[in-house]
Formats: structure tokens, C-alpha cells, sequence
């Protein structure tokens, strides 16, 4: 993992903020002032993560998010208008990683970058060999895979983090608190839906279980069932 940025924002000012701010934490930053530019970067592999605002002058940063899901699993934060909760949830929907809105504080930014960055290469060093089977689910942690009666899960990588916590931890509940440490890497704050949302998705591409297979345990957590227990 070489802490490579790629940085789609339109605000030259703040793009050129960030950026600075960014290298100055040692990130190597790619940029980009349109959707299609971005897009092209990304796919030509010259990143690790992308930040991505969503309003960009060509095409929006969600049709640019949902090409890139359509062929990659990069991690991707969104820029989002602060307390525009629709474009949170559609970002989310389509397979964003996190969001942080604008303006953004950098350092904030930072830590949410090198977040995901560490484990993501966490899970590239440890445990490559050790596959898992829950039921159907079996984890294969050295492609950063889950599958499903060996059919790849599509998965965003936080959504990986989150199902392979509730995965390790069967049967048990996970409170929120320590799922939103352990799969996101920071702590759950007030009114902060990012991991509701994320559960949802997840609920979605197992299937419609019934009872579903993540369970909710109000005011506590989540409980993965494995189904035929």
C-alpha cells in the first residue's frame, strides 16, 4: 500500500487545499477537476483510495462512483454538501466507503484516509492463508473476498470490514460502538447513520433472509445468524 490519493474535486482552491495538506501528511496525490478525468485515473490503477466530491461539473461524483464499482473495489470517501443526507445515503447505496462533509476539516480527512488504508493492508499481511466458512459465507482474507455458496459477494471494502467482524464474532452481538472502531476505524458519534447504512447494503446482498441474517439488537448492536443453526 503506497498511500496514493486520488483527489476529484472542481474547487480549485480547495482542491489544491487538500492536496497540499495531504502531501504534507505523506500521500502521493493524483488530482482531478472533472468526473471524467477521475474516472480515468482511478481505472487506470493510479491510486489506492479516492476522494470524490459529488458535485462535479460533467458527470456527478455517484455516476463516477458507480462506474468505478462497476469495475473496481477501491476504496472511495465522498465529499458531500453538509447536512445533505439524500446524496449520503445514495452514496452509500451505490457502494461509497465513507463520506465527510463540506468544507472539510483536513486533518479530519486524514485520519479517515489512513483509516481505511490500514485495513485494507492489514488484511494483505495477516491471515492469507486462514480461509473461513460461516454456512453458506466463506471469507477468503488474502483476496479480500467474501462468497456465498461460491458466488463472489460484491462487496465495497467497507463493507467487507463490517460483514467479517459480524462473521468472526457469529452468534454474539457486536455492539455499535466496537463495530464502528473495528470496521470503520473511528468512533461512533451522535446521529452518525454511516454504519446503519452500511448494514443495510449488507442485508440487501445476502438475501432476504427472514429473519435476517444481521440482526439488529436494539440499543446494543448487531448479531450475524448463521442460517440453519
Amino acid at each position: 500500500m503506497q498511500n496514493r490519493v486520488l483527489l476529484v474535486e472542481d474547487d480549485e482552491e480547495l482542491r489544491e487545499l487538500l492536496s497540499r495538506y495531504l502531501a504534507n501528511q505523506g500521500f502521493t496525490v493524483r488530482e482531478a477537476a472533472n468526473g471524467r478525468d477521475g474516472l480515468s485515473l482511478a481505472m487506470g490503477q493510479h491510486c489506492d483510495i479516492v476522494v470524490l466530491d459529488i458535485m462535479l461539473p460533467d458527470i456527478s461524483g455517484l455516476e463516477v462512483l458507480r462506474q468505478l464499482r462497476a469495475k473496481t473495489h477501491l476504496p472511495v470517501v465522498l465529499l458531500t454538501a453538509r447536512g445533505d443526507e439524500t446524496d449520503r445515503i445514495v452514496g452509500f447505496e451505490v457502494g461509497a466507503d465513507d463520506y465527510i462533509p463540506k468544507p472539510c476539516n483536513p486533518r479530519e480527512l486524514v485520519a479517515r484516509l489512513q483509516a481505511l488504508l490500514r485495513r485494507v493492508a492489514w488484511d494483505q499481511q495477516v491471515g492469507l492463508d486462514e480461509s473461513r466458512s460461516y454456512g453458506d459465507l466463506r471469507v477468503e482474507p488474502v483476496h479480500r473476498r467474501i462468497y456465498q455458496s461460491d458466488e463472489a459477494l460484491d462487496l465495497t471494502a467497507t463493507e467487507y470490514e463490517v460483514l467479517q467482524v459480524l462473521l468472526a464474532h457469529a452468534g454474539s452481538v457486536v455492539r455499535k460502538t466496537d463495530l464502528m472502531q473495528w470496521a470503520l476505524g473511528r468512533r461512533l458519534e451522535a446521529y452518525d447513520r454511516t454504519l446503519d447504512m452500511h448494514i443495510s447494503n449488507l442485508r440487501k446482498k445476502l438475501g432476504n433472509d427472514d429473519p435476517p441474517r444481521i440482526e439488529t439488537v436494539r440499543g446494543l448492536g448487531y448479531s450475524y445468524r448463521v442460517p440453519n443453526e
